[in-house]
């Protein structure tokens, strides 16, 4: 999925200012910046970056959500796409990479509603140059969860990106210790918990964490016409299937989305879940 999402952005400007890798021009005003956010969610104020793209707005905006802890804050899509036009946002969760409060895993998708709200302001999208009508949510790995329990209900989208989700419903489907020793590999960076805790919350939560049942609301988002220089075909509403589980998602919903997007995959293409790693087997890290 991140190589489509990278093949998009190469169809979406002239082949002399591909975005990969070429900045706007020197004139563009206002030039390209960043601004430090403070966004308020379950009573402290989480820490956001936005880079805002070159030109007169107001413009796209994408909104990445970061994975599990955060290694990967996918900066280099946040920097190709604002070279494209795009504004970027970036957040830590409650807990997580100095972000005030205690990490848990439930309070992650209320914090990237959080974001989602202070954007729509029209006082802050004045001032960032957003234009509200296209706000696009992604994340790559438990980012990609939070963005399908995110997106499944948000019907004011333009889109939502999962770049090898992982579905943390199915965290609690690891045997023995096996969630503990992850959780262990996966708390740099994270405040306020710890493996024994993490492993508890997952298996506590493994019914109301299953992004399966999220694939209907998601389905039910209706396309955006953002034209092609907005990475149109990157906008995916992609439900996430787990090999074993197939029957969850119905032939009905995938053949909806499917038709809908133009994709061509084997419903196994689609992102899904894996209990022994979160993620495809051919992920070389179990958590990003």
């Amino acid at each position: 999925m991140r190589s489509l999402v990278l093949a998009l952005l190469l169809m979406s400007a002239p082949a002399l200012a591909n975005p990969l890798f070429t900045d706007p021009p020197a004139t563009a005003t206002p030039r390209a910046r960043m601004e430090v956010l403070h966004i308020p969610s379950g009573g402290v104020e989480i820490n956001g970056v936005a880079y805002l793209a070159a030109g007169p707005g107001p413009h796209p905006t994408i909104v990445i959500c970061h994975g599990w802890p955060g290694n990967e804050k996918n900066l280099d899509l946040a920097q190709a796409l604002r070279r494209a036009g795009w504004n970027a946002i970036t957040f830590n969760y409650r807990g997580a990479w100095g972000s005030p409060g205690a990490f848990r895993f439930g309070q992650n998708p209320e914090d990237a509603k959080a974001v989602l709200a202070m954007l729509r302001k029209p006082e802050v999208a004045a001032k960032l140059g957003i234009d509200t009508r296209r706000i696009v949510l992604a994340g790559h790995s438990m980012g990609g969860w939070v963005t399908g329990m995110v997106a499944s209900e948000d019907q004011a989208l333009a889109g939502a990106i999962l770049i090898s989700a992982a579905n943390m419903g199915m965290a609690a489907q690891m045997a023995g210790d096996r969630l503990e020793a992850q959780a262990a590999g996966n708390s740099e960076g994270l405040a306020g918990t710890s493996p024994a805790l993490q492993a508890a919350e997952l298996r506590a939560q493994a019914v109301a964490f299953d992004l399966r049942p999220r694939a209907a609301g998601l389905a039910r988002q209706r396309p955006k016409p953002l034209g092609l220089r907005d990475l149109q075909p990157a906008i995916l509403g992609l439900p996430v299937v787990d090999r074993r589980f197939r029957n969850a998602v119905s032939p009905g919903q995938i053949g909806r989305l499917r038709a809908r997007l133009g994709l061509l995959q084997n419903p196994d293409d689609l992102l899904f879940g894996e209990p022994r790693s979160l993620h495809r087997p051919s992920s070389p890290r179990a958590g990003l």
